[in-house]
């Protein structure tokens, strides 16, 4: 098991999404922070705000380290408990200020739970999964085609697998609502041996600018109005709900004593919440709730079955 390949990797991975959405934006560069942790390792946090395209964006790298395994790690395997662990990633989320490109969510990483005279239990999780606030068939299919690209070299299985898993992952049981078109998301992934889940995770992380690039392209420049802007910022909450309340990387890096500003760097700078707001029927923010926010097969029987 070569870590230190991983963690080479995972650098470069971050320096490239950050300088090609830079390059896109026009506007803003990202301020790099780099971070120790008292118990052990550190990053490097990257953000962009207030840009022409991206409203904020954040793309971290840490490395981190420490004595016990926390509760939202050893949820579902127990047998892990009191080892300690070591665990490196790169995790980002985009909000573009054009409300009709959507938000993007992308992280790879590796998990290591050491213990004095036994080999290391390792295992990698990642992915990327899409959140629109205006609903785009061309968008959802090419993001799901892209998803399916990277995993087409690991078995005919494994997309729809993924899907499923990501699906089922970023779902707001309280709401009743997933998240958004989602994508891929694995974890605990190691039966593959080591060399060929490290691929992988290479081939989900470089996926992900060519899933992300041409949407953003796409809609960056389109117009909007002030109500469907409002409709962005009330859409968000559910981003904010999910983040806070259910996503296992937040629950783990709080657990842990993690650097909260590298925790909370996903959560977009501006949100709203209303009382029992339900969408007008007939219009392009009800079809988002009725034709996109719905477990879909958008490269099969489903495609095609909404006008964007």
């Amino acid at each position: 098991m070569d870590a230190t390949a991983v963690e080479s990797y995972l650098t470069g991975l971050q320096s490239k999404i950050c300088s090609t959405l830079e390059s896109i934006d026009g506007g803003a560069t990202f301020a790099t922070e780099s971070w120790d942790r008292p118990e052990g390792g550190g990053g490097v946090s990257r953000v962009l705000a207030e840009g022409y395209v991206i409203e904020k964006g954040g793309v971290n790298f840490s490395h981190v380290v420490g004595a016990g395994m926390p509760a939202s790690a050893t949820q579902h395997r127990p047998e892990l408990a009191g080892r300690s662990f070591r665990a490196m990633g790169v995790s980002l989320v985009i909000h573009p200020r054009n409300p009709h490109a959507p938000t993007s969510h992308a992280n790879v990483r590796l998990f290591m739970a050491e213990k004095p005279g036994e080999e290391p239990v390792w295992w990698m999780g990642g992915g990327f999964d899409l959140t629109p606030y205006y609903g785009y068939e061309e968008d959802a299919v090419h993001w799901h085609q892209t998803a399916k690209a990277a995993c087409d070299p690991f078995g005919e299985e494994t997309y729809p697998r993924l899907k499923k898993w990501c699906d089922d992952y970023f779902y707001l049981p309280h709401r009743q609502e997933p998240r958004g078109v989602g994508g891929l998301f694995y974890d605990d992934l190691n039966e593959w041996g080591f060399d060929q889940t490290f691929a992988f995770m290479r081939s989900v992380g470089d996926g992900f600018l060519s899933a992300y690039v041409p949407i953003l392209e796409r809609r960056k420049d389109a117009p909007w109005t002030e109500a469907q802007r409002h409709w962005q910022l009330y859409r968000r909450g559910r981003y904010v709900e999910f983040n806070l309340v259910h996503d296992r990387g937040t629950l783990f890096g709080l657990q842990t004593n993690g650097r909260t500003e590298a925790i909370l760097m996903s959560l977009p700078p501006l949100v709203r919440w209303e009382y029992g707001h339900t969408p007008e029927e007939g219009t392009p923010e009800a079809a988002l709730m009725t034709d996109f926010l719905r477990p879909r097969d958008w490269l099969g029987d489903d495609a095609g079955a909404t006008a964007s």
